[in-house]
């Protein structure tokens, strides 16, 4: 086995002859490497890495889905190992940068959302339809305002999905709209690339976040397979459960109570005029009909609180009952 030095790269090109038998000439087929760019992540990590980031945009689909009310779809496109640099070059001039903090972890990360998406999500916030906007001077004040919200939520979104890797806690640092003013780590230091492509409406453009090798290089014997199965939570967290029954209490429901019914012609209830009675099938004695979201829940007596006409419940309707 041979050697040769290439003086105008840093890859080196090693030959081998097959020694299966005498006199062959079968050589094996190598390809260069280049040590600028050693691939510092495995297979089984990235693999960790794109289920990890598969779930933020299930998450991130969810609530962009409801901030925006309308059609959102986002999904990972690919997950590339690259230098910082060539990262940083394949940017395009105008776009909007978030460099946030995952505390307590040292180091900081990057999220980039492409212009027309960013433009789509403000053009609808601000009453729009959601088009993308053909012409940009840079965001305004309140536009820079309205943005960072959206991406506080979306960082509270990726807080969440590495939540069962590694909890800790995105903080942002600055909001940013030239790429050559946002220095994380070294040009040739390894970043991890998620592109997440997301369509908005009629929009598409891509969303990607950059996560340094120094940032997660502990976490990555979390994101094998192995560990994976094992660390995977089958119960609900008992704070979650506690904030999911907070938020139910906080909902408002429509209540409705019904004195009786009737049925009248259309004909008699045109002719209805003042101080016309309308008999209701219903008795003085019977008690009355509490609706929750048109659903028979309670029954009860009418009364007065304060001066104020109330009703007082006697009954809880079962959910059998309710269907009869």
């Amino acid at each position: 086995m041979s050697s040769i030095r290439n003086p105008e790269s840093n890859t080196e090109e090693i030959y081998s002859k097959s020694s299966a038998r005498p006199g062959s000439r079968k050589e094996r087929k190598v390809r260069n490497y280049d040590f600028k760019r050693a691939l510092r992540f495995s297979k089984d990590q990235v693999r960790g890495l794109t289920r990890v980031h598969e779930n933020f945009a299930r998450l991130l689909t969810t609530q962009l889905s409801a901030q925006l009310r309308t059609f959102v779809e986002i999904h990972v496109s690919r997950v590339d190992q690259i230098p910082y640099e060539d990262f940083i070059r394949s940017l395009p001039e105008k776009t909007i940068l978030t460099v946030f903090e995952p505390v307590p972890l040292e180091g900081r990360m990057l999220m980039e959302v492409n212009l027309p998406i960013a433009y789509s999500m403000l053009d609808r916030l601000l009453g729009g339809s959601g088009e993308e906007a053909s012409e940009s001077e840079g965001l305004t004040e309140i536009e820079t305002k309205i943005m960072t919200r959206i991406i506080s939520r979306a960082l509270n979104a990726f807080r969440e999905a590495w939540h069962s890797v590694e909890p800790f806690q995105p903080e942002m640092n600055e909001l940013e709209q030239n790429p050559q003013f946002i220095q994380l780590v070294s040009p040739n230091e390894t970043v991890v690339v998620i592109s997440l492509e997301a369509t908005i409406g009629e929009v598409t453009g891509p969303i990607n976040l950059c996560l340094p090798y120094v940032v997660i290089e502990h976490l990555l014997p979390k994101l094998s397979v192995h560990m994976w199965m094992q660390t995977k939570q089958k119960e609900r967290p008992l704070h979650e459960e506690d904030s999911i029954r907070e938020t139910i209490k906080n909902a408002a429901l429509d209540i409705t109570v019904e004195l009786g019914k009737t049925d009248v012609t259309v004909q008699e209830l045109l002719n209805l005029q003042k101080g016309d009675v309308v008999r209701l099938g219903s008795r003085v004695t019977d008690p009355l009909l509490v609706n929750v979201e048109s659903e028979l829940r309670f029954k009860a007596q009418p009364g007065k609180q304060k001066q104020k006409l109330a009703v007082q419940i006697t009954e809880e309707v079962e959910e059998a009952d309710s269907y009869e």
